[in-house]
């Protein structure tokens, strides 16, 4: 009984922390971070065509295979957003989102550093795929 009593007082602590970081994080946010990276890989495609046409049609189209990924910040506050990378074939294809790394110069100029990556967690892990530039940014309102 009084094992079950402990582990009830336990469960309810637990369940009053999550209760209250799930309060105090913005739901708003996360919806739009999630519904944002669905957008951007629903409409990966069509965005990079679109950018292709633009860029053929004002006389600076890329000769090498292009694709767009999601961004992922790696600094202050949440954003969705997009890349279009460029390069060869083989290391587009193993492009899976752009590291943007925020930051800044001399506590005064901010600086955004955008890196093609390997993997969509960069918490997890991810190489920079080498031989990659990024060739357009895409920011997708929420």
């Amino acid at each position: 009984m009084r094992r079950r009593l402990v582990f009830a007082l336990i469960c309810l602590a637990a369940l009053g922390a999550v209760a209250k970081a799930a309060y105090t994080f913005n739901l708003k946010d996360l919806v739009g971070v999630v519904g944002g990276g669905i957008v951007v890989k629903t409409l990966a495609e069509p965005i990079d065509k679109f950018i292709n046409e633009v860029t053929l049609n004002r006389g600076v189209k890329s000769d090498q295979p292009t694709k767009v990924v999601p961004i992922v910040s790696l600094g202050s506050g949440l954003f969705v957003g997009a890349a279009q990378v460029s390069g060869p074939a083989k290391a587009v294809a193993a492009t899976k989102a752009v590291a943007r790394i925020e930051t800044t110069f001399q506590g005064r100029i901010r600086v955004d550093i955008l890196v093609p990556i390997d993997s969509e967690n960069p918490l997890e892990r991810f190489r920079r795929v080498q031989g990659v530039g990024v060739s357009a940014i895409i920011d997708v309102k929420i």
